[in-house]
């Protein structure tokens, strides 16, 4: 057999072209929404949440409920408990993830271990697998990657002002808590509909590294967006092949697919970090030009 044979074999299952598309499309979701993440320094928040809606995915299987509905709720639920709690002075945002979310991992495994999983497996749910991809599972991987790339576009200049500048966009009229709030609840949409793909333990990188990758290749705010979620889409796709032929869980070969792309560009530039963003340069030009805030009806 031929190497080019080789590489088609797979794709002659059907379970398998499922896997790849879910697995391109879960990488240029993570792709698009670890940009925000990561200029937010809310890197850990990906890590964080992953174990929060594993606590929701427990509980539903306990409670034979949707896991995608019960997971949902409790990651959301999670994620706005941790920016109630990190706004107070003493708790850090950090600090708030740290004890919000193990706790709700380890409550996961603790329901889990008592009563059993009648839901998607449990070392799928951790790791990821490409055997376990239903056809609702691509559905709702397509349906969660649409609506964050309506959100981002329809949002994008109150996404843009609330995360370099939260405290001027705050009184120049754009509503940062609703706008956080909105972030979060796509962002615990896009780890659940990702989660039997890429894995608990490792969604959170998904997140980051195409984000960095791409923060040190350019410095505008909008190609970021771009590379981010084009190198998370080609990550998916070739850790997914990977995964097959190495007969390893799909996440992990994403990740490193992701892991060895982050390690050429770091050596290839020497870590050099990029200027300021040019998105925010170019809106706060606007802002200073016309002598006042920007009106709330265009950010908010």
């Amino acid at each position: 057999m031929s190497l080019w044979d080789s590489l088609l074999e797979p794709f002659a299952y059907q379970f398998f072209v499922k896997g790849v598309l879910v697995a391109t499309m879960a990488g240029l979701l993570c792709g698009l929404l670890g940009v925000f993440i990561i200029l937010r320094g809310m890197s850990y928040i990906g890590h964080g949440l992953s174990h929060a809606v594993f606590g929701g995915f427990a509980a539903s299987s306990v409670i034979s409920l949707n896991y995608y509905l019960g997971a949902g709720l409790w990651g959301f639920a999670s994620a706005l408990a941790i920016s109630r709690v990190s706004r107070a002075r003493r708790i850090g945002s950090d600090a708030a993830i740290g004890v919000i979310t193990t706790a709700s991992f380890a409550l996961g495994v603790a329901l889990l271990t008592l009563y059993g999983n009648r839901g998607p497996s449990f070392d799928a749910a951790l790791f990821g697998s490409i055997i376990g991809v239903a056809d609702s599972d691509v559905w709702v991987v397509a349906g969660v990657t649409v609506l964050t790339i309506v959100v981002v576009l329809a949002r994008y200049r109150a996404l843009l002002f609330s995360t370099f500048d939260p405290e001027v966009a705050d009184v120049s009229g754009v509503r940062v808590a609703r706008t956080d709030a909105l972030l979060m609840l796509v962002l615990s949409m896009a780890i659940l509909s990702t989660l039997t793909i890429i894995g608990v333990t490792l969604v959170a990188a998904t997140l980051v590294i195409p984000a960095v990758v791409a923060r040190m290749l350019t410095d505008s705010f909008s190609k970021m967006l771009w590379i981010s979620s084009l190198l998370g889409a080609a990550g998916g796709f070739a850790g997914m092949n990977l995964s097959y032929h190495l007969n390893v869980p799909s996440g992990t070969t994403i990740v490193l697919v992701d892991a060895a792309v982050f390690c050429l560009v770091l050596m290839h530039s020497g870590g050099r970090s990029s200027r300021r963003m040019r998105g925010l340069d170019q809106f706060e030009d606007t802002t200073c030009v016309s002598g006042s805030a920007p009106p709330a009806a265009a950010v908010s």
